[in-house]
């Protein structure tokens, strides 16, 4: 169960950000910049418990990858699903009335944009966080933070920069994106992370360069 609540908890707050600044901040550095600094601070928080995920895309990775059981993927996805509508009731009480525009998303521009930030977020998220040779650093956190913040600077004029499911939910639920367009998100953000894990999975391969001696060679006298 401490490895839900901490999903919660972390799912929580990046919504919370997401939703306040989406809302109320000005067009400036101030979303991104926001946005990417709580999700640093909220995966070094909670790594050690649950791993951090706050994101179904990145959940599906991680059970891609392997590093998540299967019994736990449909949890953790509902903690994160449960996350994300409390901090849209709290954004809304804290924001609203507020006058909210939404997106005008051209499908091809969008999905492009979510598909390939999504991808990047797992990719980084796997091989900071899982990858043998990047075991017990210390940058997983600004790693991942910093590839939202990049991704909300690149493209988040096109789609809103989700690449979050979760988000994507919220966003829509309140407003920033349509209902209409929800299905953007969820495809391109599940497939995004998934092409991350195969990637992932493929190039960590391990890869025979030597012959593996399968018996100890006869012993011979001088």
């Amino acid at each position: 169960m401490k490895k839900y609540i901490a999903e919660f908890i972390g799912t929580f707050f990046l919504v919370l950000t997401v939703g306040c600044t989406g809302i109320a901040a000005p067009a400036s550095v101030i979303a991104p910049l926001a946005i990417g600094a709580v999700l640093m601070v909220m995966v070094y928080a909670g790594g050690h418990i649950s791993g951090a995920h706050y994101n179904p895309a990145i959940s599906l990775g991680m059970w891609i990858r392997g590093r998540l059981e299967t019994s736990d993927l449909l949890p953790y996805i509902v903690a994160q699903a449960g996350a994300a509508a409390l901090a849209v009731l709290a954004v809304r009480f804290l924001r609203m009335p507020a006058p909210i525009t939404p997106i005008p998303l051209k499908f091809g521009h969008a999905f492009l944009a979510e598909f390939v930030f999504t991808f990047a977020l797992v990719y980084v998220v796997l091989n900071t966080a899982t990858a043998e040779g990047t075991s017990g650093n210390s940058f997983y956190g600004l790693a991942i933070g910093f590839t939202v913040l990049a991704g909300a600077f690149a493209v988040g004029d096109i789609s809103g920069g989700a690449f979050n499911p979760a988000v994507a939910f919220a966003i829509t639920w309140l407003g920033i994106s349509t209902w209409s367009n929800i299905w953007i998100y969820i495809v391109a953000n599940f497939l995004g992370g998934a092409a991350a894990a195969l990637v992932f999975n493929m190039i960590n391969r391990p890869t025979q360069t030597t012959p593996i001696a399968t018996e100890a060679p006869p012993y011979k006298t001088p």
